[in-house]
């Protein structure tokens, strides 16, 4: 499994959403970034740990990061694995002595405990490539010029391979102009194209 390491490059919310919010990964090594649509509680959970807040009483996050060092236990990583039927599955990786153990979890609860334990977020190449997008800059760069005329690459695709990109590009726009239903709907398109292969 190939997998590539990524920093949280923010938090947003859109009112269209119905109260959701989007966290958005950037590969540390590279330009591609990933949204991840994730409930209000783990924003905030998230959003206090990377401002360095501490709230009067622990969170949930906090309670399981310290029952993790009680036990004796350190968050070694966790990794995005895995993008099944539009849904994001996440696991943890725990060492325990000399054990090393995985746990299934919510890509937002496991990025929720990365950030207080300070460990490593890996999302793997497979889910990047279905879900990740590259941002308007990198893709202006990809623009052909034929006769003095600009002609973007996605314009009137022919393959599957560029209507998956045309439908990449418009859902790195939707997401930049934080349209997250429409970024959601082009990301289901995009799911049906790929798993038609």
């Amino acid at each position: 499994m190939q997998k590539i390491q990524c920093e949280i490059l923010g938090l947003s919310s859109s009112p269209s959403t119905g109260g959701a919010y989007a966290i958005l990964l950037k590969e540390i090594n590279g330009v591609r970034r990933l949204p991840i649509i994730i409930g209000a509680f783990e924003a905030q959970a998230i959003a206090l740990e990377i401002e360095r807040i501490k709230p009067p009483r622990p969170l949930t996050h906090d309670l399981l990061k310290q029952v993790i060092d009680n036990l004796g236990a350190t968050v070694v990583e966790v990794i995005v694995d895995e993008l099944r039927e539009n849904t994001f599955y996440a696991k943890i990786i725990l060492d325990i002595s000399t054990l090393t153990t995985e746990i299934d979890s919510r890509p937002s609860d496991a990025i929720a405990l990365a950030v207080r334990a300070q460990a490593p977020i890996y999302v793997t190449e497979s889910v990047m490539q279905i879900a990740g997008f590259v941002p308007s800059e990198e893709t202006e760069k990809e623009s052909i010029s034929k006769n003095d005329a600009e002609i973007e690459t996605d314009s009137l695709p022919k393959s599957k391979e560029a209507k998956i990109a045309a439908l990449q590009n418009k859902l790195r726009e939707a997401i930049e102009a934080e349209e997250y239903e429409r970024a959601a709907k082009l990301r289901d398109d995009i799911q049906r194209l790929t798993s038609s292969n």
